[in-house]
């Protein structure tokens, strides 16, 4: 007899059903894509912002020290890292987290004119065998990914011709009056170099008073070879909460459980403490704008998700509540002779929540698929991949549209229970 009695009201309302279960579809594709994009967009917001530099710098013991110290760079300390320990970084325990990394080694360099300009060596495109066995092709070409070549093309350590080549800065280019295919004669102090201009960058910043040239040239010319002042490194990272705060500030003041925690959470502060495990003598710091820029966009982004979630299903809420109380109104009769005949409140609030709730069921597997569509098109069109089926979305999605739906059906419960059989059956 109940089941008789829902099918009848299916049968009966399918206008108000059909809105019941459109209404609860709405609210949960919105949220199922806000909540897939929210659990997916961690790595894909960092993986954006990662075109922006890099977040961490590795820089040797001794020049760290003067610079806490003294508040001065330590260039012109004795103090390097050593090139060949690089490929160390790929081997710590969030080695996948690391995206790129570069060397840099600066040198000064006279032209012919008299002025003197800082060279610096790096990796361009450098391809790299690490410890693990691993291959990858690293360097600024990745790492300063916003440079704007405006001549020639981008250096390739790897290619024939890349022995002398060199890239200017655009200002610098200017000022002497260089393009690229140019011959460039520089002054160090291990004697007279020909450089030829492979290509002309715009960064936007002090660099683009600079030459780069690849670092294994700079080594040379500077005596110093296999040697590196710092390290770039650019990595995916967890924003920073109370114990990542903590650990950065004395990682052994963590109780084991807290460090085991610490250690194995992608934060930056767990990052820059094991690339200092595998490098020799050197600190690893956060570059705090990059890195506390990347934690406040995501959180803010976060936040924004959850609040739309949240708009989306008090907005279900309402229209729900809306149509069950409509569908109690027009049953009125019907709910006064069931009520006239012994049934109890709650045998007929019973029946009524069965049949929003099942209504909502149908709902809500339409609405999840539906969601999970949105939340492709997200992905495509504000980070060009897609996003990534969530299993714990589903439980989450179920709870929240039996909530939303129960909270709806609470003013159409309560009419239901003050309804009175003899006034309703007398059409009062």
């Amino acid at each position: 007899m109940f089941f008789r009695m829902i099918r009848g009201a299916f049968v009966r309302q399918k206008g108000k059903m059909a809105m019941i279960a459109l209404t609860i579809a709405l609210g949960a594709s919105l949220a199922t894509a806000m909540l897939n994009v929210m659990l997916d967009v961690g790595d894909k917001v960092n993986q954006e912002l990662k075109t922006y530099g890099a977040n961490i710098t590795v820089v040797p013991k001794q020049d760290a020290v003067l610079e806490d110290l003294y508040e001065i760079e330590g260039g012109d300390t004795a103090a390097y890292l050593r090139e060949g320990e690089l490929g160390r970084i790929k081997t710590i325990f969030w080695a996948f987290n690391i995206v790129d990394f570069s060397p840099f080694l600066t040198a000064s360099a006279e032209l012919d004119g008299g002025e003197t300009v800082p060279l610096v060596g790096t990796w361009f495109h450098h391809h790299l065998e690490t410890p693990a066995g691993e291959a990858l092709d690293t360097g600024v070409q990745n790492l300063r990914s916003w440079w704007d070549i405006t001549e020639g093309e981008w250096l390739d350590e790897q290619a024939p011709q890349s022995g002398n080549a060199v890239m200017l800065g655009a200002s610098l280019a200017q000022r002497i009056g260089a393009a690229a295919g140019d011959t460039l004669r520089i002054r160090t102090r291990n004697g007279t170099e020909k450089l030829t201009v492979l290509g002309v960058y715009e960064g936007g910043g002090e660099e683009d008073d600079q030459i780069y040239a690849p670092l294994h040239l700079v080594q040379r010319l500077s005596g110093l070879e296999g040697k590196v002042s710092r390290v770039e490194v650019s990595a995916l990272t967890t924003p920073d909460n109370e114990l990542a705060e903590k650990a950065a500030k004395d990682p052994s003041s963590l109780t084991a459980s807290q460090y085991e925690t610490w250690y194995c959470t992608a934060y930056v502060s767990s990052i820059c403490y094991q690339i200092q495990e595998v490098i020799t003598d050197s600190i690893a710091s956060p570059v705090r704008q990059v890195a506390d820029s990347e934690g406040a966009i995501l959180e803010k982004t976060e936040l924004l998700m959850i609040l739309i979630t949240i708009l989306s299903l008090a907005g279900s809420a309402l229209g729900i509540s809306n149509l069950v109380t409509a569908s109690v109104m027009e049953r009125g009769a019907e709910i006064g002779l069931l009520k006239a005949i012994g049934a109890q409140d709650g045998a007929v609030t019973a029946l009524v929540l069965s049949e929003v709730l099942l209504t909502g069921l149908f709902g809500a597997v339409a609405g999840y698929f539906a969601g999970f569509g949105f939340a492709q098109i997200i992905g495509q069109t504000v980070f060009g991949s897609a996003i990534d089926m969530k299993p714990m979305v589903i439980p989450l999605v179920a709870a929240l549209v039996t909530v939303v739906t129960l909270a709806g059906s609470v003013p159409a419960v309560g009419m239901l229970v003050r309804l009175h059989p003899a006034e309703v059956l007398h059409g009062r």
